[in-house]
């Protein structure tokens, strides 16, 4: 066994160690079952530190509604189409804000919410991806489906591969769409009882090998059913015909990709970024431009280039990426099929030479970022002390004439693995942290204008509370939800 599958190996038989007595993975998300907190082992760490945030509301323009999604806030693991990362509304101010958490033996990363409020997500576990409707207050499990079982290659490490459930979307039906880990795509509709079942199967095998995978899928503008694998391949199903056009990039993609309201799409490999089109059945290369990577995997990553999801900014006019150079610089690109002066706006370096990487997707509307970093990260790392982990986020801005970039702020909170998220109506960006000194995780609030930490609640300690890559999601009603490796945990103002 290689030092990696070792690693990982530990840390799958910890997390077998923090289950309840006589339960199973397979057993842990039962429709009516008793929702059993995820246990924590910590007695003495401090529940609450800062004060209560008084909202100090961020103005932006608005995203579009992308007419084949769910609305925007609850349509995605990146909120809306253009993959911003930012809500229009509040989250936890830290008044008497409570915490809450479920057990499923599973992480429950990517999060949305139906028409009726209720939380939809897809639990991924060591045996298969399981997806979920659960109360968003006690978190019960109100119905359950499961998807097709991991497949075993005797390589991969099962809490840094993110196909066949990591991302999926809700469409404009409050449908479920999911790549499998079968090469094939679900389109899954509510019953009543409430329940799931299987309203469409969607057979890529002949476009995506067997020895690849399916990474992530997301709708254009016009209703086509665009898909990414692990290997480079690109394409989509025809809304009308189901027919299915690909193309083989031929260059590794850990990432979902990103769809803007002229029916583009904008996938980034390890090589490069791409904007793509359909066309007269085939997938068009509009264009392509390379970025600067030193060809390694740095701690905290999943694979050897960029870490995020291409984000579109500027009123749509630009689309913003990391790369993978040491230290990792922010690039901003006009995303125009020939773009007024240079493609790159501007590369911004963010963190330490040796200590800087990204596996998660920017912060990114109007002409701000926020970037953050997970240098050192992983299970393994976590469970050992994490002294290898490095800490920060940053702020970096546009400049107002369009022609470089400028940072506004850095923190020094260490947010190991999150996918952060702004609420405008607050102005606070929300992470999930473990500050060096203590031995818990936290959800943070950090003051969008300043960088200032205003408060963080306690979520839990040991490796049930860690959330290994997953997001923070926010509901409308200002609950937070986080998914741990235990399974989820939920943060509310008002001790409700």
């Amino acid at each position: 066994m290689t030092p990696s599958g070792r690693r990982w190996g530990a840390a799958a038989a910890a997390i077998a160690a923090f289950a309840v007595a006589g339960a199973t993975p397979a057993q842990a998300q039962v429709p009516g079952q008793l929702v059993t907190p995820i246990p924590d082992p910590l007695t003495n760490e401090p529940e609450f530190q800062g004060r209560v945030a008084k909202p100090k509301p961020v103005e932006a323009e608005p995203i579009p509604r992308h007419p084949f999604m769910a609305p925007n806030g609850r349509s995605n693991i990146h909120v809306d189409a253009f993959q911003s990362d930012v809500y229009r509304g509040l989250g936890p101010l830290g008044e008497d804000t409570s915490a809450s958490s479920a057990l499923f033996f599973r992480e429950c990363a990517s999060k949305t919410f139906d028409a009726q409020g209720r939380l939809i997500t897809i639990c991924v576990g060591l045996d298969l991806p399981m997806l979920a409707m659960l109360d968003p207050v006690t978190l019960e499990p109100l119905a359950t489906f499961p998807l097709p079982p991991r497949q075993a290659t005797g390589t991969d490490n099962p809490f840094t591969d993110f196909s066949g459930g990591g991302y999926f979307y809700l469409d404009h039906r409050d449908r479920v769409v999911a790549p499998t880990t079968t090469r094939h795509i679900y389109v899954v509709r509510q019953t009543d009882g409430p329940g799931f079942e299987l309203a469409r199967d969607i057979d890529l095998t002949d476009h995506v090998g067997a020895d690849d995978k399916l990474i992530s899928a997301l709708p254009d503008w016009d209703g086509r059913l665009w898909f990414a694998s692990v290997d480079g391949i690109v394409g989509y199903v025809e809304r009308r015909t189901g027919k299915i056009h690909s193309l083989d990039l031929g260059e590794h993609n850990g990432n979902s990709f990103t769809v803007d309201e002229r029916g583009s799409v904008y996938v980034v490999t390890d090589a490069a970024l791409y904007r793509l089109r359909a066309g007269r059945g085939q997938v068009r290369v509009v264009w392509r431009r390379g970025y600067a990577n030193d060809g390694e995997i740095k701690p905290g990553q999943t694979q050897a280039g960029s870490g995020t999801t291409p984000t579109m900014m500027g009123g749509g006019r630009w689309v913003a990426i990391t790369d993978n150079a040491d230290p990792i610089r922010v690039l901003v690109l006009q995303r125009a099929r020939r773009p007024d002066g240079r493609r790159v706006i501007c590369r911004e370096r963010v963190f330490e030479r040796g200590a800087s990487s990204t596996d998660q997707s920017l912060i990114a509307f109007d002409r701000s970022i926020v970037a953050e970093n997970n240098y050192g990260y992983s299970v393994a790392e976590v469970e050992s002390g994490g002294d290898g982990i490095e800490p920060g986020l940053t702020r970096i801005d546009v400049e107002s004439d369009g022609r470089g970039c400028d940072t506004v702020w850095e923190s020094d909170e260490r947010a190991p693995s999150v996918v952060p998220k702004l609420a405008l109506g607050a102005g606070l960006v929300y992470t999930y942290t473990w500050p060096p000194e203590h031995d818990a995780w936290y959800l943070t609030a950090i003051d969008f204008r300043s960088g200032e930490t205003v408060f963080r609640r306690q979520a839990g300690g040991g490796l049930g509370f860690n959330n290994n890559y997953a997001p923070v999601t926010l509901k409308r009603d200002g609950t937070a939800y986080v998914g741990v490796l235990g399974g989820v945990t939920r943060f509310r103002d008002g001790g409700g």
